[in-house]
């Protein structure tokens, strides 16, 4: 009877080398984020991602639940302290600032290439067991998710790559290494998780590192990423064959004011082309609240204007 070959004569099936590639890349710069309470005890645990060599370490806000000072623990067996950059629980997102730097980090992708179906991995400290890994697919885009705060996320990641308590804020990656997510919530069903997108993520982390908060103006709506009809795509001559449309619009707001309903797909604003809710959640600064700002719409079978002024975050 002949002997089995070694693991090393083995070669690894292309999923299994995807997933352990992607491993490889991204498992060096997940930690664990242990929040502590001012006497110094633990207030909670979760996970989080290294995005920059000087330490910067993106997480969920419910993780870091309103503390301002970390331990940070890291696969190589780093363990450091770290402190509040800015929280924005409106994306269920915080940056924290390890003491450390010459560090191993991740670098994002961007959420609005990715593609149902496509395979992702999802790497945390589930229950406290360090850079755990798991797999799964996209399995829908486009998604919404209440903040802790009422307000709705949108452009939201679902995937069935298991996640248990303590994976929250960790990296959900594509196959390539790339991070297109944060971890960031389970539904009671089980295969059903989110992530928050990775363009939010960047855009998000970006501000919270400069102002140490994120600074909006407000429209009033919830909207979701559509793809436009390819013949209204070419006859607008549209870079992007993709858009917002409205699927709500509060009473007593700016959307409200302006004439939106609820089916408006919008086009542009303020003269950007919008490919996507991300793009609309990046041109509504503090800076545009107050102002009457030009949009283009597609309602029915009509395209229309209108002018809109959004209010600033109270």
């Amino acid at each position: 009877m002949s002997a089995l070959p070694s693991s090393q004569e083995f070669e690894l099936d292309p999923y299994s080398a995807r997933v352990a590639h992607v491993y490889e890349v991204v498992g060096p710069a997940v930690a664990s984020v242990v929040a502590l309470r001012p006497n110094g005890q633990p207030a909670g645990q979760g996970s989080g991602v290294v995005f920059t060599p000087d330490g910067y370490v993106l997480t969920n806000s419910h993780v870091a639940g309103g503390q301002k000072d970390f331990q940070i623990v890291l696969p190589s067996g780093l363990k450091t302290s770290a402190r509040m950059v800015g929280d924005d629980p409106e994306t269920d997102l915080a940056v924290l600032r390890m003491s450390a730097s010459g560090l191993e980090y991740a670098t994002f992708g961007s959420s609005a290439k990715l593609r149902v179906g496509e395979l992702v991995v999802a790497i945390g400290n589930p229950f406290g067991y360090q850079t755990t890994v798991t797999a799964g697919i996209v399995s829908a885009l486009g998604r919404t998710l209440r903040a802790r705060s009422g307000r709705l996320i949108e452009s939201v990641i679902q995937t069935d790559a298991p996640l248990n308590p303590g994976n929250s804020g960790g990296p959900l990656v594509d196959g390539r290494g790339r991070v297109v997510g944060i971890n960031t919530a389970m539904a009671a069903a089980q295969g059903i998780c989110f992530a928050i997108g990775s363009d939010t993520a960047e855009d998000v982390a970006a501000r919270l590192m400069r102002d140490g908060r994120v600074r909006r103006a407000r429209l009033g709506l919830a909207g979701q990423t559509i793809t436009l009809d390819k013949r209204l795509v070419r006859g607008l001559e549209r870079a992007s064959p993709n858009a917002v449309m409205v699927s709500e619009v509060m009473e007593n707001t700016p959307s409200a004011r302006a004439g939106l309903v609820s089916g408006d797909v919008l086009l542009t604003f303020d003269g950007h082309v919008l490919s996507g809710v991300d793009d609309l959640h990046r041109l509504l600064t503090s800076e545009r609240a107050g102002k009457s700002i030009a949009i283009t719409l597609v309602r029915g079978t009509h395209i229309e204007s209108l002018t809109i002024v959004p209010h600033a975050e109270q």
